[in-house]
């Protein structure tokens, strides 16, 4: 079961992964050994997966985003373990509907993306047509689930 005292302490996270255990410890009133037993509590029950850094991929030219809609026939546990394994690709969900895959990807430009598409993705084993989506403009970007609404049944 999760508490009020491990909410606010995932929040915390969320908002700023980096913070020190004294700070947490001190925002939610708790003992820095108190708060750091909970966090690797939530951390082996799975509730916390990880601690990212968020890099401005444009400081690394790879400023256009797009997302491709991926038809696919046959086997898709392997197109889904070929998509996840490409390096410019960021995300993989399998999808309802006549598309397959929805994929996100991150790369310098139409070119680059033209040959991602030509040379690594219509080449797979299963895909039968991509449409593809240019990201003009991300107006948000987030990992951070909402905490407010949450079920704490876990």
């Amino acid at each position: 079961m999760i508490d009020d005292i491990d909410i606010h302490i995932l929040e915390i996270l969320q908002e700023k992964a980096r913070i020190p255990n004294a700070e947490v410890a001190r925002q939610v009133g708790m003992a820095p050994s108190a708060v750091l037993e909970r966090i690797r509590k939530l951390e082996e029950r799975g509730i916390i997966e990880g601690y990212e850094v968020r890099l401005n991929p444009v400081c690394f030219h790879q400023g256009l985003s797009a997302f491709v809609f991926i038809e696919t026939e046959g086997d898709s546990a392997e197109t889904a373990q070929a998509l996840a394994g490409m390096t410019s690709v960021q995300e993989v969900h399998q999808v309802v509907g006549p598309d397959g895959f929805l994929v996100k990807l991150r790369t310098a430009g139409n070119t680059s993306l033209a040959g991602i598409l030509r040379h690594q993705i219509q080449p797979l084993k299963g895909v039968k047509s991509t449409r593809t989506q240019i990201v003009l403009e991300t107006v948000k970007e987030t990992r951070s689930v909402d905490l407010v609404h949450a079920e704490r049944d876990l």
